[in-house]
């Protein structure tokens, strides 16, 4: 395979696994015939020389996976004009429905549908146009289509070509783009409605229908060939250009990737699930607004005390946990059997070689020549584990709870790595009360509405994943300076924690949030919906639970939250830390050990 066809190829491979992830269908595929209706039918790639023919097969696989996606054929079918005549317009008006869908849902989408519209507007012909005769109902439509809806700033010739029927168009679709836009995601009602839009039109000349579709059939075809015969020099010309810095040119295959949409072909499975996983964000992250992140700050336990203070506060925790060390070592004991049991080792029996079963003894003596009397002792497999410990480190976390915090970090931390499952240690809380530096540039800015999250977060690693507990276990004993602790904005933790795991290596991951209940930050709930914070927690922690492989579970300390998480215990003193803490994570392993 030459340099062209293994570009060709690779490209091909990106495309196929774009469309399957953004439609969310799996079983799209390339079939040889290249005809079947279940699958996608542009993917025999005749030319890639040049950066528009990578823009165009981009946006076509972007199209016709949104068709998929938003676009449903009954509904399609059901609001088909009457006059087949105003059939291409309604295709184009439930292709623009889509394609701003796909434009609003991803941004390397709306980038290559919004360049190959572009192009094709460039690329539109330069012969005179003197008079409504000499365009193209159609064309026309698209262009305006393109102009109210996809916001595409239409070039001289484009305009030109769309001011011989805009002024019909308005008439019949300006007072109704409103409604059309804010049923874009309602196909029965946008289809409907741009159905009977078109109906009463007029644009066509009353004649029966089978010959106006031939008309304008004949029309296209002539104009299509008077492109072809008037460019045909410059776009020779063009061609040859853009061949000298093709694939063998100034072009680099990395200039034009797929930006959100990237495949990596030689893990396209991780790749897609990164993909979807992107889109499903943005839908979540769609009404949750943040006035500034500028202030905020991700910062080593380390880094926010000098090593006295720390010192000192990790000796105070020890002396708080003097009381507890016998459940501390009974705890990691048995904690740490059940864990290593899921390691243990199985037999498999009746083999035809390895050792001798003492179990089928009788069977041996009644025939000695019996050729399955044997077993063989097997490793079970036990993956790569990596756990993330996420701990509210909010003001109402003063006092017992977040001691009963410190406890469970410090035992988890220590257990789970004579398990060789590596631990991460992480802590949330807002760097001021009342807003902080966030506040004050919003009253700075005459105080917009609905700002969104108001205060600046402070992101807290006591613990990276690699380093050993005992390098550590001194940043744990920071979590008790009482000005440390102010407010908590759980969702968007638990999304930075959720980024940083997904980025691990190990195969199974395990996010466990330790809280004393919902999230609150004055600031951003005195200026939004009281709701505001616990809406985008709970939708943060349903996407985490139903959309990722991360097991997720919580630990709330004296209180339930149980209406966040799925997986989720209560726990009121250190004394019930043992068996709850043990049963759970026994039950996590034992569950992710049988999904596999």
């Amino acid at each position: 395979m030459n340099k062209e066809d293994n570009y060709k190829e690779k490209f091909k491979q990106a495309l196929i696994s774009t469309v399957k992830v953004i439609s969310e269908d799996y079983k799209v595929k390339k079939d040889k015939k290249n005809q079947s209706s279940d699958n996608i039918n542009f993917f025999e790639i005749d030319n890639l020389t040049n950066k528009y023919d990578f823009i165009r097969f981009r946006a076509e696989a972007d199209s016709e996976a949104l068709k998929k996606k938003f676009s449903n054929k009954e509904i399609y079918q059901n609001n088909l004009p009457k006059n087949s005549s105003y059939r291409s317009l309604y295709d184009i008006s439930e292709k623009i429905r889509y394609e701003l869908l796909g434009s609003k849902m991803l941004r390397g989408i709306s980038k290559n549908i919004f360049e190959n519209y572009m192009q094709k507007i460039n690329l539109k012909r330069k012969d005179q146009l003197k008079s409504k005769e000499d365009t193209n109902v159609v064309e026309a439509f698209e262009l305006y289509m393109l102009k109210n809806f996809l916001d595409i700033k239409l070039n001289t010739i484009s305009t030109k070509i769309l001011s011989f029927w805009e002024k019909e168009f308005n008439s019949s679709l300006k007072k109704h783009l409103k409604f059309l836009h804010d049923n874009l995601e309602n196909q029965k009602t946008y289809n409907s409605k741009f159905s009977k839009i078109l109906e009463e039109m007029n644009i066509f000349e009353s004649q029966d229908e089978n010959e106006k579709q031939e008309t304008n059939e004949d029309q296209e075809n002539n104009e299509n060939n008077s492109n072809n015969n008037q460019s045909e020099d410059e776009q020779e010309k063009s061609k040859q250009e853009e061949s000298q810095n093709g694939l063998d040119g100034e072009y680099n295959f990395d200039d034009y990737s797929m930006n959100e949409q990237l495949i990596d072909t030689n893990s396209e499975e991780q790749s897609s699930e990164n993909i979807i996983q992107k889109m499903n964000l943005d839908s979540i992250n769609k009404n949750y607004n943040i006035f500034s992140t500028q202030f905020d700050e991700v910062a080593k336990a380390e880094k926010l005390e000098n090593d006295e203070e720390i010192t000192k506060l990790r000796s105070n925790l020890d002396q708080q946990l003097v009381s507890f060390q016998d459940l501390i070592t009974k705890l990691a004991n048995k904690l740490q059997r059940q864990l290593l049991a899921k390691q243990n080792r199985s037999w498999e029996f009746d083999l035809e070689e390895g050792l001798l079963d003492s179990s089928k003894l009788t069977r041996i003596i009644m025939d000695p020549y019996h050729s399955i009397s044997f077993k063989k002792e097997q490793d079970l497999d036990f993956k790569d584990t990596v756990v993330t410990l996420l701990i509210d480190n909010s003001g109402s976390m003063r006092g017992r709870p977040i001691t009963i915090a410190a406890l469970c970090a410090d035992i988890l931390s220590r257990t789970l790595e004579r398990c060789s499952v590596k631990v991460e240690i992480l802590g949330f809380t807002t760097k001021n009360w009342k807003g902080g530096k966030s506040r004050e540039l919003w009253n700075n800015n005459n105080k917009p509405k609905n700002p969104g999250r108001l205060n600046d977060l402070r992101h807290i690693i006591y613990k990276n994943a690699d380093t050993h507990w005992r390098q550590s276990k001194k940043n744990i004993g920071l979590m008790l300076k009482e000005g440390l602790l102010k407010e908590n904005i759980d969702g968007e933790a638990i999304f930075w924690a959720f980024n940083r795991l997904k980025k691990r290596k190990e195969e199974r991951k395990i996010l466990m949030v330790i809280s004393d209940g919902a999230p609150v930050d004055d600031s951003t709930l005195s200026v939004n919906s009281g709701d505001f914070l616990e809406k985008h927690l709970k939708k943060i922690v349903k996407f985490i639970e139903n959309k990722t492989d991360i097991e997720i579970l919580a630990i709330g300390i004296g209180h339930d939250v149980s209406r966040y998480y799925s997986k989720a215990i209560k726990i009121t003193d250190v004394q019930e830390l043992g068996d709850v803490m043990i049963k759970q994570l026994s039950g996590l392993f034992e569950n992710k050990k049988s999904l596999n």
